[in-house]
């Protein structure tokens, strides 16, 4: 089943911080020339390759004269503000080295919220491939805010890589795949293939890198999302990547179902900006969650928000238990007329414009079975 990874056109490889760093919190030249080597010898035998890395706040400390990385935002904005270019700087000289030209790609939040944006950067970045170039992608960090924020390299690279289309993720860290438990822990032992993630059940509750933000809790996360979107994705240590992308048995591999689900659903899903929330009542929980049933206006309790129709909107049950998230067909304004009745009633009674589903099935997504999602 690896042989799909070794066999992958387009990859999305992300690299955190940890492995990029020396003990001193500073960029390490000899691993940043070791991974380089490797993508730029995928990249020379015909293969699409996109880089998601950290690293530029852990490149700004030691310019700073930080000796760790800063816990308020401002601080780490301004490490980042000074690490981006130093960092890029030296991908870019050693990808060059290789024959290999690479282009910065820095996303926030707001690139992805919207369609629009949405397709603007997917269009970013196939021209840029279709060059021959290697995009370095990074979270904005001079100018994301707490709030608005991907939360950590890892979301981003897996949010990437359903955007591209990628045939697979490989996400690289200080840690040769997914354990049991703590792999520092006697009787900790590495998962070699996970085949229902959502069946999953070890610990990773263990802290990451100081240098970085994530952890293995954040690799499993970016692993979900790129499952639903049929992209196949390894975990496996930084120096195993020329062997991951191989597809040779390193790390931990999540093999992906065949079937894709599309890009717009896959956007609704993960990256979309919720601008309101649906309530519905029991009988409209089971007919959206078991018959595949579009939501009609009988089924909804009560509106929150201020929306208008082509906006997304979280649908709850009655104890505010996230249901999904959809494409809304009416504004809020207009909603509290509707609620409770059949839509042949509302068709007589308002005419035949509001005889339609207020969110179609067909622009529906359900949360994740045993998660709340968001």
């Amino acid at each position: 089943m690896r042989q799909r990874v070794a066999r992958a056109r387009r990859v999305v490889v992300k690299v955190g911080s940890s492995s990029l760093t020396r003990p001193d919190h500073r960029i390490d030249p000899a691993r940043l020339s070791a991974l380089v080597a490797a993508l730029a010898a995928a990249r020379r035998s015909g293969r699409e390759v996109l880089l998601v890395s950290s690293g530029a706040i852990a490149a700004g400390l030691g310019p700073l004269g930080l000796r760790q990385r800063p816990r308020d935002l401002a601080s780490q904005q301004a490490a980042a503000s000074v690490g981006q270019g130093l960092l890029l700087e030296r991908y870019a000289s050693l990808f060059a080295e290789h024959g290999v030209t690479v282009g910065q790609v820095l996303l926030t939040v707001d690139d992805t919220r919207s369609q629009r944006s949405y397709g603007n950067a997917l269009r970013t970045f196939d021209r840029l491939l279709e060059l021959g170039v290697v995009p370095i992608v990074n979270e904005n960090d001079t100018v994301a805010t707490q709030e608005i924020r991907f939360g950590d390299n890892d979301r981003l690279a897996a949010l990437v890589a359903q955007l591209v289309r990628a045939d697979a993720l490989v996400l690289l860290s200080d840690v040769d795949g997914l354990y049991t438990m703590d792999p520092r822990s006697p009787g900790a032992r590495r998962i070699e293939q996970v085949d229902a993630i959502e069946e999953l059940q070890v610990d990773t509750s263990a802290k990451g890198s100081e240098v970085g933000s994530g952890g293995m809790t954040t690799k499993l996360e970016a692993a979900r999302i790129a499952l639903t979107a049929g992209i196949p994705v390894v975990l496996a240590r930084a120096d195993q990547v020329e062997s991951a992308l191989a597809g040779q048995v390193v790390g931990t591999f999540f093999p992906a179902a065949a079937k894709r689900r599309s890009a717009r659903l896959n956007w609704l899903a993960h990256a979309s900006a919720v601008a309101g929330e649906l309530v519905l009542d029991a009988g409209a929980v089971r007919a959206v969650t078991t018959t595949a049933a579009s939501l009609l206006p009988a089924g909804i309790v009560a509106v929150r928000g201020d929306f208008h129709t082509g906006d997304v909107v979280r649908l709850v049950d009655a104890e505010g238990r996230t249901v999904g998230r959809g494409i809304v067909n009416y504004d809020a304004e207009v909603m509290p007329e509707l609620l409770g009745h059949g839509t042949r009633e509302l068709a007589s009674r308002l005419g035949p414009q509001y005889e339609r589903e207020v969110v179609h099935r067909d622009q529906l997504v359900l949360r994740r079975r045993g998660r709340e999602g968001s």
